[in-house]
């Protein structure tokens, strides 16, 4: 019995070792990525899955069933500031992500609950809120599970959730005006003004075209020789309804884009001449 009890001990201590010290590839990648949409990042970690030859939706992930939307531990979405998600505002916060896949619908789920293994010990009563949505069907096969974010633009972004032939898009929107403005109103009140920055921000979201031309101005006055200043310049002239101004500023940026050998801005503007019918 004592060399039974030994020999017990002595696996169990090899065994430890050897969990301590092996290192190989997991079966499911774990990866985190963090987009910034708007002014804020919305990071997500989660476990990707190989398709492995399987059928994936209808074999092993079933059909109507709660699925934990990938592998090993449910995945994690962190709001930096509140987002809305398919027409649903959700706040600040870390949440879990899972959904019941169908044939002809999804059903996403976002959990109260960030840190839990797979979808067995699941509860409803966990549930922020759930929604439908329908996926559609890929020309190609994903072998390797994934979720990114794409259509990624200043107030909205896409998640997509793709393996196999399925995918699954959510669409993501922030309002952050208020606070961007208020941010701008701040730094206009200090001694360095960011008028390049804010007169591109009113620009872009067709704000006081007036108030966006004094400050493009201003900054044209402190750096009159700089072929990026002048372009935008001629952008909100344009906007503004100064086209013969608009023709000035872009020819004097396409020139100094020209002296100075940077052909994107060259292109940049021989393309602004032309909307202003030059």
């Amino acid at each position: 019995m004592k060399t039974i009890i030994t020999t017990l001990i002595s696996l169990s201590l090899s065994t430890g070792i050897y969990a301590q010290t092996l290192k190989v590839p997991a079966a499911s990648s774990g990866t985190s990525i963090t987009q910034k949409v708007g002014i804020h990042d919305v990071q997500l970690k989660y476990n990707r899955p190989n398709m492995n030859g399987r059928k994936i939706f209808g074999g092993l992930v079933p059909y109507g069933s709660v699925w934990r939307l990938g592998a090993n531990g449910i995945p994690a979405i962190t709001l930096e500031d509140a987002v809305t998600i398919e027409g649903h505002k959700i706040e600040a916060g870390t949440y879990g992500l899972f959904a019941i896949p169908e044939k002809d619908k999804w059903t996403i789920i976002i959990s109260k609950k960030a840190n839990q293994w797979g979808s067995y010990s699941y509860s409803k009563e966990d549930d922020l809120l759930r929604f439908d949505v329908k996926p559609s069907t890929l020309p190609y096969a994903v072998e390797t599970y994934t979720m990114a974010f794409d259509n990624v633009t200043p107030t909205a972004a896409v998640l997509s959730i793709s393996w196999d032939h399925t995918q699954v898009k959510l669409h993501l929107t922030v309002d952050q005006k208020a606070e961007i403005m208020a941010s701008i109103d701040s730094a206009m009140a200090t001694e360095k003004k960011p008028y390049m920055q804010a007169a591109q921000y009113y620009y872009d979201n067709n704000i006081d075209s007036k108030k966006a031309l004094e400050w493009i101005n201003e900054m044209d006055k402190q750096q009159p020789n700089v072929f990026y200043i002048k372009y935008w310049k001629a952008k909100v002239q344009l906007k503004a309804g100064d086209k013969a101004g608009a023709i000035a500023s872009s020819k004097e940026s396409l020139e100094l884009a020209k002296k100075d050998n940077i052909q994107e801005y060259v292109n940049l503007n021989n393309e602004l001449l032309k909307q202003a019918g030059k």
